[in-house]
């Protein structure tokens, strides 16, 4: 027998249908104007908004309570911070325009990882690309080989900019991120078929 998780929050921010970048987006500008310690309902239907918004919430110095999913609507919970434990966000330093990449694509020493969630690398993806969604990059991190040049790919570059951070913490120093990402992306796409 499941008991629905009710918590209180101080404010919702609906974000229903909205695609990356545009649940974190909406949520940092919703937060700007919050107290601390108030905590921010946002509701979203974007799969890629589990892993979007708890590495923005870590990056941001916010505290990112958790989840639940009811009826298709995931609802995640975000405490706003202190003033002293709020972040600057950053960007990662390196980046390279979609046209530079697309030149380098027959480049035995380049890897491509596209952080993506599985359903978005399906419909279309850079051919040669590693599929590794943000959320499992962590535990994945041993299928990408830290020698050579790591491009990484996401809808818009926010994603991928996340995922560039978290493999230059890990020793990782030839990460560029891939700018704007697959939503102008022109050269060639392999797609899965079903």
């Amino acid at each position: 027998m499941s008991h629905a998780i009710s918590f209180d929050a101080d404010e919702t921010l609906d974000c229903i249908g909205a695609g990356c970048p545009m649940p974190v987006v909406r949520t940092k500008k919703t937060m700007e104007d919050m107290e601390p310690g108030q905590v921010l309902e946002v509701q979203a239907t974007d799969r890629g908004s589990l892993a979007d918004l708890k590495a923005w919430s870590d990056r941001a110095g916010q505290q990112y309570l958790g989840h639940v999913e009811e009826d298709g609507i995931i609802k995640h919970y975000i405490r706003k911070s202190d003033g002293g434990a709020e972040r600057h966000e950053t960007r990662h330093p390196h980046v390279i325009s979609n046209e530079e990449l697309e030149r380098k694509l027959d480049d035995p020493e380049v890897q491509i990882v596209d952080v993506r969630e599985p359903a978005e690398y399906a419909f279309g993806h850079i051919p040669g690309a590693r599929s590794i969604p943000l959320g499992e990059l962590e535990e994945k991190i041993s299928e990408i080989d830290p020698g050579k040049e790591v491009y990484v790919v996401c809808q818009t570059g926010n994603r991928s900019d996340l995922a560039c951070q978290i493999l230059t913490e890990k020793g990782f120093d030839k990460t560029f991120n891939v700018t704007p990402g697959m939503s102008k992306w022109k050269g060639k796409i392999n797609k899965i078929e079903s």
